[in-house]
């Protein structure tokens, strides 16, 4: 499956397609889960995609003010999955309003809120 065009911005991380276990990110191979910030891929592993906690998006949590995003992307594979109340509570705290989907439209949503600039984030399953 495809994702949108490219944001125009030469050094944003957009998502050029995803599949079975990979991403493709401007076109570079991702193999599994990961986090995706306009400026950086980082590697995730949380546990169960059912269970989990704040502490699986301390990656985020760490980041400077000024890189942390207002909008967190939550794809859940292929599932309807929804965050627990107090994840999406510890998240808010942080600044960071929480939206899970399918693994597909947070690609794609991703790549449309980073060509309106928008400080933004994606933590996507892999399907």
């Amino acid at each position: 499956m495809a994702a949108p065009p490219p944001a125009p911005h030469p050094d944003r991380k957009v998502v050029d397609g995803y599949g079975p276990g990979a991403f493709t990110i401007r076109g570079e191979r991702h193999e599994g889960s990961l986090i995706l910030l306009p400026d950086a891929i980082l590697p995730w592993r949380p546990g169960d995609i059912a269970d989990l906690v704040a502490a699986d998006f301390a990656a985020l949590a760490g980041l400077d003010a000024a890189r942390r995003p207002n909008i967190l992307l939550v794809g859940m594979g292929a599932s309807g999955l929804f965050l627990k109340p107090a994840v999406r509570a510890e998240l808010r705290a942080l600044g960071m309003v929480a939206d899970t989907m399918g693994t597909g439209a947070a690609c794609r949503t991703y790549n449309v809120l980073l060509a309106e600039e928008r400080r933004v984030a994606a933590c996507l399953f892999a399907l």
